[in-house]
């Protein structure tokens, strides 16, 4: 490992610790996939229970992204293309989730929407609610996902040139027209990677979850879930839905390599 032959080889005392950094990295997932029982993998994945929580997670987390696909880009837009007060207000409000406890959203979750919540008691009068149920699962994704969405599609929004917008603009497009036609065209490998990066957010979404909708199988109960749950009653089951979990990280990390490893790498 070198820093370049102009400044010298790279010193043992920055080696040494980013190795350990690294070790502790990869140990523990080394040590699930060598714990991980393969030979019984075939029979989890077909136990009803483990195909619920797989299916309501993948599920749930494509309904959020497409929930914040519809919110989460025209904000995005609005945060990188129009000039207004209280902008950067805006901005810290929806970077606010990045940062809060899941437990804590979760608990803001049943603020808002419990039973007897600021939005939720005029819904339980209509006879809606939403606590408890698989709608709650996915307001839950939507609120700890949409913040990355939109974070990543502002920023690939900044990436490109206003130029582009104002050249359409002098053409006679409307700027309807043109944030259809151009901007997100130009923007569109960032909204995809703003997709994936917050999809796998809300597959692996836990205390938010397990606090407005509750751990419910078939109901409520997601991948993340049924590992806390297994953990008790049946570690092997645990090891082996972690192990899956596993595999779908890898998966979006692979489909992000040319957009975000590709980008570092330049």
């Amino acid at each position: 490992m070198t820093t370049g032959t102009r400044l010298g080889r790279a010193p043992a005392h920055l080696l040494v610790p980013a190795l350990l950094g690294l070790v502790f990295l990869l140990v523990p997932l080394a040590a699930l996939v060598a714990r991980t029982p393969f030979r019984g993998l075939p029979q989890r994945l077909t136990d009803p229970v483990v195909l619920d929580a797989l299916w309501l997670s993948l599920w749930t987390a494509t309904a959020a992204m497409a929930i914040s696909l519809v919110v989460g880009l025209p904000l995005a837009w609005v945060l990188a293309r129009v000039d207004f007060p209280g902008r950067s207000v805006v901005r810290v409000a929806v970077t606010v989730p990045l940062v809060l406890p899941p437990v804590v959203a979760g608990v803001a979750l049943l603020s808002a929407f419990g039973r007897s919540g600021v939005i939720g008691a005029p819904l339980r009068d209509l006879g809606i609610s939403i606590p408890y149920t698989s709608t709650a699962v996915v307001l839950a994704h939507v609120f700890v996902a949409l913040p990355f969405f939109v974070v990543s599609v502002e920023g690939a929004l900044r990436a490109t040139s206003r130029e582009y917008d104002e050249v359409a603009a002098a053409l006679g497009a409307g700027r309807g027209r043109t944030f259809f036609r151009v901007t997100v065209p130009m923007a569109l490998p960032g909204i995809v990677a703003g997709l994936v990066l917050g999809w796998a957010r809300s597959l692996g979404e836990f205390g938010a979850t397990i606090t407005f909708a509750g751990n419910f199988p078939g109901i409520t109960q997601t991948m993340p879930l049924a590992v806390y749950e297994a953990l008790s009653t049946d570690p092997e089951a645990a090891l082996t839905l972690s192990f899956i979990m596993l595999v779908a990280s890898v998966l979006v990390l692979a489909l992000l390599r040319e957009r975000w490893f590709g980008e570092i790498a330049r």
